[in-house]
């Protein structure tokens, strides 16, 4: 199993894209790369924290690749868009791939090469080592199966598996 972490906006979108990915293991939402320990939402909605709202993601590498996987984030953001995706803007809210294993940063440089191609505005999307990760509160983990009509700016239509 790998592991890595993707900011893409608000994470509740994020979580149940990724939940409906073939190989996808397991998912939570949380803050990641941050300046103190245990931040809450109402923190990391401050924008004084550093952390993004991301969504962990252990795969299973023999049913997808990472560079599969890296196309079906692609898929969800304007890589464009500097800190904001949909209506949700502040820093929380940029797009962000942070890798755990150090091998997969030329993968996912790559990918983000090939990604801007289809661009005339350049991808603001970094690509950090993971440094922190912290779990979200309870009521945002899967929270559009618990809220089916909760707001997300990634189209319903690509939650179908």
């Amino acid at each position: 199993m790998k592991e890595i972490v993707l900011a893409g906006g608000c994470f509740w979108g994020v979580q149940a894209y990724f939940d409906t990915i073939d190989g996808v293991a397991e998912t939570k939402v949380g803050y990641a790369n941050g300046n103190k320990e245990n931040p809450t939402y109402e923190e990391v909605c401050t924008n004084t924290t550093g952390f993004a709202e991301a969504c962990y993601v252990r795969y299973d590498e023999n049913i997808i690749s990472l560079e599969d996987l890296l196309r079906n984030y692609w898929k969800i953001i304007n890589p464009t868009l500097k800190n904001r995706q949909g209506n949700d803007i502040g820093t929380q809210y940029r797009t962000v791939i942070y890798y755990i294993d150090s091998d997969d940063a030329d993968i996912i440089i790559k990918s983000r090469d090939e990604e801007q191609k289809k661009y005339d505005k350049p991808i603001v999307t970094e690509i950090e080592p993971l440094k922190n990760f912290y779990d979200a509160e309870e009521y945002h983990q899967k929270y559009l199966e618990k809220n089916p009509n909760g707001y997300c700016h990634i189209p319903r239509e690509f939650f179908k598996k």
